[in-house]
């Protein structure tokens, strides 16, 4: 993969306590349009998910949301996306949400965001894809996590050569760059 035309976000369907996390999914999603890389997300028309999706279509981007039956009244499916797939169940859901992506990156979130995140960090770990799959620490949401994996390499269940691997970016303004950045080192031929 030399270039990334289709990123997968994994956020909240709440906006949280704290409004930086919307000014971000806001400029992530305004910076998805002007690159003209496409969002694929999970379809809710809520919280960081619908800041993220309506930011990125009022920049002109195409936004792909994926979500199962059972929340599309729950969580408002998004009007506008210009490809709203409803699927049966959130393994379906994610499988295609991988499926159209050639990275990822996780804004601030709940319990889904978070398993959302970990299973691609595991399946990169098992490596099964070698996506780039970036953390948006935006003002420390993630390092409870990142201390985590400190934590479990410290103590061995993070063993060498099963390193968890990711990318991480303070500023939404360096997200995309440090994907395109990582798929390039990803394509480029081994010395």
């Amino acid at each position: 993969m030399e270039a990334i035309r289709n990123v997968c976000v994994y956020c909240g369907s709440s906006e949280g306590a704290n409004p930086r996390f919307a000014e971000a999914a806001e400029a992530l999603g305004r910076a998805l349009g002007e690159a003209g890389v496409g969002l694929v997300f999970g379809g809710g028309g809520d919280g960081l998910m619908g800041r993220l999706a309506r930011a990125t279509l009022a920049a002109g981007g195409h936004v792909t949301g994926i979500i199962p039956k059972f929340l599309v009244k729950r969580e408002h499916a998004l009007v506008g996306a210009q490809e709203m797939v409803v699927v049966d169940g959130m393994h379906q859901r994610k499988q295609l949400m991988f499926e159209r992506a050639d990275a990822f990156i996780a804004l601030p979130g709940g319990v889904g965001t978070l398993e959302e995140l970990v299973e691609q960090l595991t399946w990169a770990q098992l490596q099964r894809h070698r996506k780039p799959i970036l953390l948006a620490d935006i003002d420390g949401f993630w390092r409870p996590l990142l201390a985590l994996f400190a934590h479990m390499r410290n103590l061995g269940f993070i063993r060498e050569g099963f390193e968890v691997r990711y990318l991480v970016a303070e500023k939404i303004d360096d997200a995309l760059p440090m994907l395109n950045a990582a798929a390039r080192r990803l394509a480029a031929p081994a010395a």
